[in-house]
């Protein structure tokens, strides 16, 4: 909760940063996407280092560095001090994250395996909005630096529990670290995260972002060759044939893509068109996610009854709908009620497909290599997220563009082109727009409403894809990570030990 509280939490403090230490919007991005950047470039490396090295020692040293980071970043006199605390920050999250949940499906008995990691699940994709509305009650009540306050108790805490009940649990190898693949892997996750978190700032052609891009479909095309030449490497690539981490992987990238572009979307609708606060709007996303960390604890028990590929395409298909109830019954004049059914709508589909998913991924991977199983889970998360706010965010943005042109004849020229450059320029601009600021405010909100409307009609066809594919491909049962359907797979892809006759028990599976 701690980590992921921190991906959004430092968003509704921009403002109060800027006039802090006289930053430009460019730095304040750096600022907030520096921390993703490195810990998504990390969470492979780090997370074998957990197999390898014991998980117990590295959690404690990701939470110390975490926390220490957490605490600089809250004092930081400068912007370049805030920027580096970040930074530490991430790869102490880098740490964290993996191993978590490799000393679930490593220590768990199988009975209990699929509800603890419901539970690991909801937490993590709850985290992200209470972190946003714990943090900006801090802002409205208190100052912004108070915003480190959580991360550094939610730290103490964990150090604490850490201490008492995690036991520890490595899993030697009789090969050298891949290093290689560590190093490719993290070139190639900092190119293509850079390229969707700067391309809509920068501009999809600019020189830095075809070159970033270039550097990150190098690294990874790298990194797979590498990896299929190892006798044991950093990810066997290979696993990614057997259907249970494919779907998984597929599963996680689109619903988390969906769910940071809705964020995207809903802000500057509750803030800017039905004119919210920044608390009151985050206080309006709870009862999804609520919604979405209790089906994430009850996804394991229905996932046994029905199986695992019938979970997830229920869930998928009610995201499917709670976007398409979104797209229809939006409006200016409806309010927070027009979007409510389709906000719980997706609550409890998003619940329902992440457990099972990340229980496919563990599951494909054998016990020693939990924590590169737990790293590709977190690494697809990065990317969906990502890969959402930038597509979503995008197709928002040409939407309104689109809409307004034909709405703003009687707005004079300058404030006309204030106000297609977004829906919160144009609030701003209505300000001083005299006698066309009604007109000017009508027009922003009806031309948001539109591009709203074509950014979830873009989300209704990405999970239309994939509730077929989950139909066909996705995993039938949940699966045993240390036996079982488990046994076959790690015995299918490890190159270690593996044998003829459990390529055979793989693809029948």
């Amino acid at each position: 909760m701690a980590v992921i509280a921190s991906v959004s939490g430092l968003n509704v403090a921009q403002p109060d940063m800027a006039v802090a230490f006289d930053a430009s919007q460019s730095t304040l991005l750096w600022i907030i996407n520096s921390y993703t950047l490195s810990l998504a470039a990390l969470l492979l490396p780090l997370g074998a280092v957990g197999d390898r090295w014991g998980r117990r020692p590295v959690l404690l040293t990701g939470l110390v560095l975490f926390g220490v980071a957490s605490a600089a970043a809250g004092l930081a006199p400068t912007a370049e001090v805030m920027l580096a605390a970040r930074v530490l920050a991430g790869v102490g999250a880098a740490m964290i994250m993996p191993v978590t949940l490799a000393v679930i499906t490593s220590t768990f008995p199988a009975e209990e395996r699929g509800r603890a990691i419901g539970v690991w699940t909801g937490v993590a994709g709850g985290g992200g909005i209470l972190g946003m509305f714990l943090s900006a009650a801090l802002v409205d009540v208190a100052n912004w630096r108070w915003l480190f306050l959580l991360p550094v108790a939610l730290v103490a805490v964990a150090l604490v529990m850490t201490l008492r009940s995690v036991p520890d649990s490595r899993e030697p190898s009789r090969h050298g670290f891949d290093t290689v693949g560590a190093l490719t892997s993290v070139v190639a996750v900092v190119g293509l995260i850079f390229v969707l978190q700067e391309g809509p700032e920068r501009g999809w052609t600019a020189p830095v972002t075809l070159l970033s891009l270039l550097a990150g479909v190098v690294a990874a095309t790298a990194f797979v060759v590498w990896e299929l030449r190892r006798p044991a490497p950093l990810l066997d690539v290979r696993l990614f044939r057997e259907r249970g981490l494919a779907s998984g992987s597929v599963a996680l990238l689109a619903v988390f893509g969906v769910q940071a572009g809705i964020f995207v979307v809903l802000f500057p609708f509750l803030q800017a068109v039905l004119g919210w606060s920044g608390l009151l709007s985050t206080l309006a996303l709870m009862p999804m996610a609520v919604l979405m960390m209790m089906t994430s604890g009850l996804a394991p028990r229905l996932a046994e009854r029905v199986g695992s590929r019938s979970t997830m395409a229920l869930g998928v298909l009610l995201g499917g709908t709670g976007l398409a109830l979104m797209a229809t019954l939006v409006s200016v004049g409806g309010g927070y009620l027009s979007v409510l059914p389709g906000m719980l709508a997706m609550g409890v589909g998003m619940g329902l497909t992440m457990t099972p998913a990340t229980e496919a991924i563990t599951g494909a991977l054998p016990r020693e290599r939990q924590g590169v199983a737990s790293a590709l889970n977190d690494v697809t998360r990065e990317f969906g997220t990502a890969l959402g706010v930038a597509l979503l965010g995008a197709l928002l943005s040409a939407g309104y563009r689109g809409a307004i042109g034909s709405r703003l004849d009687a707005v004079p020229e300058r404030t006309a082109d204030t106000a297609r450059e977004g829906v919160a320029n144009a609030v701003e601009a209505a300000g001083t727009a005299g006698p066309h600021a009604d007109a000017l405010l009508r027009a922003a909100r009806e031309s948001f409403v539109d591009g709203w409307q074509q950014a979830m009609w873009a989300g209704v066809a990405v999970m239309g894809l994939l509730f077929v594919y989950i139909a066909v491909r996705g995993p039938g049962r949940p699966i045993d990570t240390t036996g079982g359907a488990a046994t076959s797979v790690t015995s299918t892809t490890s190159v270690e030990t593996g044998t003829a006759r459990a390529a055979e028990d793989a693809a029948s599976r």
